[in-house]
């Protein structure tokens, strides 16, 4: 069977609401998106809208947001005279898993996914499972789902309940500080699992995918490092924990389960939804390697940021060892991008002739190709999520030239939508080493046509030859037509499945070509 190959467009949905209302002269919401921007999508092939941040934050979470310093100079730093009326909870710190009246509400949001059904185009929204914002009701009315201790320490807070105060963790990665305006959720224990994988049904009645934050943080092992100093069972009597937690048992704490759910969170709860949304799609935040694990357990698709990484540090050797080395299924199951809400913009980093060739080898590869709201403009400001304001920045038209340019040409190929397979460069002659800075994908749809991506990563000219493999290549003549450089020439079958295409690409060069029987 052939697998899809996603095109995602991530938009920043409070902000982007804002500025649609701006050039408008009036409100805006979900419900009232205007019919240009869903053609939009749908002339540049988009598939998938990613509405990031449409779920409800709330007082206690905006509070922390305003609070932290680093974030006040980060919030003046990009958007020069902001106001506290410019600034909100995180949209990954959750107060309610509803979309707030200010966005359009629980309407507005089933109207716009209506909207986007009807132009061929698909919802995602947020999951966040590690943890809750500070304003999720559950904090009161729910303590024993989240981590805790029987006494203040680091990383906790002080929460009243309908059962007693108790000391709450904080949300948080093993790597870094706590996050302030958020409560962790505990996944040793089978009612919190329970909880969430009912939360997630939930979404998955409202939108056709979820991406999953940080997702890596619920497995098993990860969870029990992390949190292995919090009790997550009774200890020993006459420890002098025991007194603590017997002191605290009168405010109605409960230590975890000391003997676990035993089974991942993630192949339960995503195998609870795809029976009864079996299309229903996993986008997994992940890293540290942990991909394919994730994968294993049901993901469809998870984050490749080593291939980011690599490309943002400009190592085309890397890059090809990266992709020829992934299982042809996990790269398939790669979402590959140059930036996110997590990430600088590739404008801020990369030059044009190093975007043109970036954009071109994530939109041309197996998997889910990934873009990003501002990121067709060229934008260069990496915005704070608790932002509601972003700040004018100009639109550079070459960069608008480049997206415009790829996007529109690849509609008329295979490529995301056929097979898709990486190929092998061949060295174009003894003592050329840079092969090593080609990627090469070969797509079919409708044989025996074909479709060939080449990228030279490198910022010097480089040769190789392509060992194009469809089936019947020897049996004919080619004609191929460049169609990023709109020329065309013909081939000798029996050489090509002999010794391969031979490509000379300049430095930063792309090539597009359609093959079809001369």
């Amino acid at each position: 069977m052939t697998r899809t190959h996603p095109l995602l467009y991530e938009i920043n949905t409070r902000c982007w609401l804002r500025r649609l209302a701006e050039e408008r002269g009036g409100p805006v919401t979900l419900a009232s998106v205007p019919p240009a921007q869903f053609e939009q999508w749908r002339r540049l092939g988009f598939t998938h809208i990613w509405l990031m941040g449409a779920w409800t934050s709330g007082p206690r979470a905006r509070q922390q947001a305003l609070a932290q310093p680093r974030q006040r100079r980060l919030y003046g730093e990009v958007l020069p005279g902001w106001q506290a009326g410019d600034v909100a909870g995180s949209p990954y710190a959750i107060g309610d898993y509803r979309v707030p009246a200010a966005l359009g509400g629980e309407a507005g949001l089933a109207e716009f996914r209506n909207t986007l059904q009807a132009y061929g185009l698909k919802l995602l929204l947020d999951f966040v499972p590690n943890h809750l914002g500070l304003d999720h009701p559950w904090l009161t009315e729910r303590p024993d789902l989240f981590v805790q201790s029987p006494k203040p320490r680091p990383g906790t807070f002080r929460q009243e309940t309908t059962r007693g105060p108790r000391w709450l963790a904080h949300g948080k990665d093993p790597h870094f500080l706590p996050w302030t305006d958020t409560v962790q959720l505990d996944y040793r224990r089978p009612d919190t699992r329970a909880a969430m994988t009912g939360l997630l049904e939930s979404i998955a009645c409202r939108c056709d995918g979820a991406r999953c934050d940080m997702a890596m943080l619920l497995l098993e092992d990860v969870f029990s490092r992390t949190w292995e100093q919090f009790p997550a069972a009774d200890p020993a009597p006459g420890s002098e924990f025991w007194a603590d937690a017997n002191a605290a048992r009168g405010a109605g704490f409960q230590p975890a389960n000391p003997r676990g759910p035993g089974s991942e969170f993630w192949a339960d709860a995503i195998a609870a939804v795809k029976r009864t949304s079996p299309d229903f799609l996993f986008l997994a935040e992940a890293y540290w390697g942990l991909e394919p694990r994730l994968q294993a357990l049901g993901f469809d698709y998870t984050y490749d940021k080593l291939l980011y990484d690599q490309v943002i540090a400009r190592d085309a050797a890397g890059a090809q060892r990266h992709l020829l080395g992934s299982p042809p299924q996990g790269l398939a199951a790669g979402a590959h991008f140059l930036e996110n809400h997590d990430e600088p913009r590739a404008a801020s980093l990369l030059s044009l002739p190093e975007q043109g060739a970036a954009a071109f080898l994530i939109l041309g590869l197996p998997g889910m190709r990934f873009l990003h709201q501002g990121q067709l403009s060229g934008a260069r400001i990496h915005l704070p999520v608790q932002l509601l304001r972003c700040p004018a920045e100009p639109k550079q038209p070459a960069i608008q030239a480049l997206y415009e340019r790829l996007l529109t040409t690849l509609l008329a190929t295979s490529v995301g939508r056929g097979q898709g397979e990486l190929l092998p460069p061949r060295a174009a002659w003894p003592d050329n080493p840079t092969a090593q800075n080609f990627v090469l994908a070969q797509w079919q749809a409708q044989p025996p046509e074909f479709d060939l991506v080449a990228v030279n990563l490198a910022p010097h000219p480089s040769q190789c030859y392509a060992p194009l493999n469809p089936p019947g290549l020897a049996a004919r003549q080619w004609r191929l037509d460049d169609l990023l450089a709109r020329q065309h020439f013909l081939r000798d079958g029996p050489d090509l499945h002999r010794r391969g295409l031979y490509l000379d690409l300049p430095a930063h060069g792309t090539s597009l070509l359609h093959a079809q029987p001369a």
